[in-house]
């Protein structure tokens, strides 16, 4: 139903969207996900025209929606945007916001508008509610209230634009409810989303943002379980890095452990968890030592939020040797310390560098 080519948008020298190009068929769900300010919400905005774009074509339904002969407020009628700020007419009662753009586009007559109106807040649960105003509900009922308008002009394409992100955390289950009865009905959906766990449930596809463009796209199994690219397998799996170079074996220790200890108070992490990964690298870095012309030595650290894994790196450029090779140790106490603190360790050689990879063992 939409199909986009080499969409761009730019505000003057900065560019938002970059060559954008992809297809949502009718009755698929898809959730777009990403870091803030890579243009998610404004990929939305140039779907409906609410920004114009700076290049690309976009057809929906085989119609040229930048073509100046298009018919835009009606392909507005047939794709509906839900936004985070809900954007409820405050002087009219809830059947009244949802009365009022059948009654005045639709040419519905009064009786027919208003009698479709109660069923839509039916659906949404909230057909006590037809003769409030939207200040008398709470924020997760206005939301549906906005989801139940959007229904009123009868859509065949809804855009839902961070739907939950001004909810208080206990109304966000009965928005994303309605959403997912929405999905099981065959709506064709695209929906920017925080919710990590909502959008592996309801999507058909998801598309990964990153600095502008779709950086990568799949089923949620993939996305989620199996990401293909290194942001996205960092965005999923919340991961956190400290990064320390080692330009020489006078290295100071303790200051690197300072900065390896702050880098764990920020994450949150167990005293005892700190102390092992403090004695886990300093054993690798002894291992290390013994190699001629190891340094500089690149250290990488990263938390993984989603999981609570903790993996440490050693890499350098140096010739190719393995540091957990028993025969360059200079004892077996190091090695024991280090298969002991270690759930998983391994040499790799990779385009002329040299890495150790370790998992810390969990507690």
């Amino acid at each position: 139903m939409i199909r986009v080519e080499h969409l761009s948008k730019k505000y003057g020298e900065c560019t938002v969207l970059k060559d954008i190009t992809v297809q949502i068929n009718k009755g698929e769900v898809i959730s777009i996900i990403g870091p803030s300010g890579t243009g998610k919400s404004t990929f939305l905005r140039c779907l409906n025209l609410l920004e114009r774009p700076s290049g690309g074509a976009i057809y929906i339904d085989g119609a040229d929606l930048l073509d100046k002969k298009t018919d835009v407020p009606g392909i507005r009628q047939r794709m509906n945007m839900v936004f985070q700020s809900f954007n409820l007419f405050s002087h009219l009662s809830v059947r009244e916001n949802l009365t009022i753009g059948p009654i005045k586009l639709k040419g519905m007559n009064r009786e027919e508008a208003e009698h479709k109106a109660l069923e839509i807040l039916k659906l949404v649960g909230l057909a006590e509610k037809a003769l409030n105003f939207p200040d008398e509900l709470s924020g997760g009922q206005k939301q549906r209230v906005a989801i139940a308008r959007c229904l009123a002009m009868e859509p065949e394409i809804i855009l839902f634009d961070e739907p939950t992100s001004a909810l208080d955390p206990t109304m966000v289950s009965e928005v994303l409810s309605v959403i997912r009865r929405l999905a099981r009905e065959g709506m064709t959906m695209a929906i920017v989303t925080h919710e990590m766990a909502f959008a592996r449930d309801v999507s058909n596809r998801v598309f990964y943002m990153d600095e502008g463009y779709i950086y990568e796209e799949g089923t949620p199994e993939q996305i989620f379980d199996n990401p293909q690219r290194e942001k996205t397998r960092i965005f999923i799996n919340r991961v956190r890095s400290f990064n320390y170079r080692i330009t020489s074996p006078d290295y100071d220790l303790y200051a690197m452990n300072g900065e390896i200890e702050a880098f764990c108070e920020k994450q949150i992490l167990p005293r005892i968890t700190r102390h092992n990964l403090l004695l886990l690298v300093e054993e690798l870095l002894q291992l290390h030592s013994q190699i001629p012309s190891v340094f500089p030595l690149d250290l990488t650290i990263s938390h993984s939020e989603k999981h609570g894994n903790l993996e440490l790196t050693l890499e350098n450029a140096g010739e190719e040797i393995n540091p957990l090779d028993p025969d360059l140790a200079p004892d077996d106490l190091g090695l024991n310390i280090i298969n002991h603190l270690a759930e998983k360790i391994d040499y790799r050689r990779v385009d002329g560098r040299n890495s150790v990879i370790a998992s810390l063992r969990k507690d």
